[in-house]
């Protein structure tokens, strides 16, 4: 009697620990990630992001149905990614839906949403597939759409998967601080130096409208009170510069000068070099010589020199020329080596897992061993070299084929450079200033980016409209141009962090599917026959052993 009282407080005393384990696990939640790149613990700044929705936001996923293999290992990341999201704030909820079977393919073409088509041989077999790799995180009546598929032009296809999924972080905390950002920077776009029309900047303005509060500012406006002009520029937290062609006054250089003293950020499309495609095209030829924009000296304090020298890379962009005559003129596309694509492999929040950047009649970017820390951002091929200006450039030299010993040795010249730290002004020592300040500032910290060409940041035009920045109508590719310039931006103004987290590092392992295919039969084998052969071996032993034990 008494062993069986034992016995029932000790199952008691059990199932009272299973009651209290389970409250407690109920209210402590835990989530650990076994992974060795920690791809699926979120960063600090994902974090905070996700602290300011307050209200219920719903992602839909158009990651759904009978998908080739490395999308579907894309929408797997994409869901295990979006669990994270939603264990932090269960205001956060997502739906995966398949686009062709619930009708919505002409909902996603309206808003820009593109499939894509993929093509896949296995056995012999072809087969085509349409994929829509996007989402659309709706909250508080606004949407934004999200891609999370990354088509980098030199990347593989198991390449662009891995890129994919490790932007697939950055991309919806990114969607978060669209849906929820209130108080907004201010971007000043500097107009009086015959920079860009306004049509030639219209996709990246529009881009910048959903982080930012952008204005033209006129350095002329008011030629005879500088001091009012730089308290007006002071009041943005960034400068654009897209592609002057006037030369700078001393003025405004000072005006320039001491915005970045005090802390203002810049963003400098400048070329030395001027020689322009349409020239070629209409003509056939161009000169290209000097651009004097009176900044060398400006840019020589700052540690930088633009050197008025052509880049001639054999990495390069197409361009579209016209061939035949009357009706049968085309445009068709070819390689123009003065357009060079750029790229980098280094791993910054900038230029990590961008696609390729399209520049035009690109200047080489000369480092000094003064100013603030220098990084180089984007350089040309290994196989690229510097032409010294004036100089004619003919259409002609499409058809003759480089020679690449020409190349070899002289590659890799810098087209874009971030400067930031502590800042010398330009016009430290000189005894007469333009105008007098009297809180001139000899020093100060900021940030500065340096880009040289100004093409980088030009849109082409189709009837009259804008096209999508780094979009090329001939050979209709898209290139990385936004991407990297609005990284750049974020970088600039990043308060957050949010731009650091484009710097984790993730790895995917892939199958070999061509060794698959090939060693089909033989792990097939493996899989049937090595099972059936240990049961026939067991079955052997056994009836031998029964055998033995029932002869005796």
């Amino acid at each position: 009697m008494k062993k069986e009282l034992h016995i029932s407080v000790k199952i008691a005393f059990v199932l009272i620990g299973l009651i209290i384990l389970n409250v407690i696990a109920s209210s402590v939640f835990t989530r650990f990630d076994l992974t060795q790149d920690k791809r699926y613990t979120l960063s600090e700044a994902s974090k905070n992001t996700l602290t300011t929705v307050k209200t219920p936001m719903i992602i839909t996923v158009f990651l759904k149905g009978d998908l080739p293999t490395e999308y579907k290992r894309l929408a797997d990341e994409t869901e295990q990614l979006l669990q994270e999201f939603s264990a932090h704030n269960d205001n956060v909820a997502y739906v995966f839906i398949d686009p062709i079977k619930e009708n919505e393919t002409e909902r996603l073409a309206s808003y820009g949403m593109e499939p894509r088509y993929i093509t896949e041989e296995a056995a012999n077999k072809v087969s085509r597939e349409v994929v829509y790799p996007w989402a659309v995180a709706t909250h508080n009546d606004k949407t934004v759409k999200i891609q999370l598929y990354k088509n980098n032009v030199a990347s593989s296809n198991e390449e662009k998967i891995a890129n994919s999924v490790q932007h697939l972080e950055y991309a919806f905390a990114d969607a978060f601080t669209k849906l929820t950002l209130i108080e907004k920077q201010t971007i000043a776009i500097l107009k009086g130096n015959d920079e860009l029309d306004d049509i030639y900047i219209a996709s990246f303005v529009q881009s910048l409208r959903d982080y930012y509060r952008i204005a033209p500012f006129d350095l002329s406006a008011f030629p005879d009170d500088p001091i009012k002009t730089l308290k007006n520029l002071a009041r943005f937290d960034l400068a654009i510069i897209p592609k002057p062609t006037k030369k700078f006054s001393e003025q405004d250089k000072y005006i320039l000068d001491q915005y970045t003293m005090q802390g203002g950020k810049s963003l400098w499309l400048v070329e030395t070099a001027q020689a322009e495609l349409d020239s070629i095209r209409a003509k056939g030829k161009t000169l290209a010589f000097p651009r004097d924009l009176g900044l060398q000296d400006f840019f020589l304090n700052y540690g930088i020199r633009i050197n008025p020298k052509l880049v001639n890379d054999m990495q390069c962009a197409a361009i579209g020329m016209e061939f035949g005559e009357g009706n049968n003129a085309q445009y068709l596309p070819v390689q123009w080596r003065y357009n060079p694509l750029a790229q980098t492999d280094l791993n910054h929040p900038i230029t990590n897992n961008t696609n390729l950047v399209r520049f035009e009649f690109a200047n080489e970017i000369e480092l000094l061993k003064r100013g603030p820390e220098k990084t180089v951002l984007l350089k040309s091929s290994p196989q690229s070299k510097l032409e010294g200006i004036p100089k004619e450039i003919y259409l002609n030299v499409i058809e003759n084929e480089p020679a690449p010993e020409t190349y070899q040795g002289k590659g890799n010249q810098n087209l874009a450079v971030l400067l930031e730290g502590m800042f010398q002004s330009a016009f430290l020592g000189k005894p007469k200033k333009p105008f007098q300040l009297k809180d001139a500032k000899n020093k100060g910290e900021s940030k500065m980016l340096v880009i040289s060409d100004g093409d980088v940041i030009k849109n082409q035009i189709s009837r009259g409209q804008p096209q999508e920045l780094g979009y090329d109508i001939i050979t209709k590719r898209q290139y990385g141009n936004k991407e990297f310039l609005l990284n750049s931006v974020n970088y600039l103004l990043d308060n957050n962090g949010l731009i650091n987290i484009r710097s984790k590092q993730l790895k995917l392992a892939f199958l070999d599917t061509q060794k698959v295919t090939d060693e089909k039969g033989y792990w097939q084998w493996i899989n049937i026959g090595f099972p059936l052969a240990i049961l026939a071996v067991f079955g052997i032993v056994f009836t031998y052993i029964r055998k033995r034990k029932f002869a005796k």
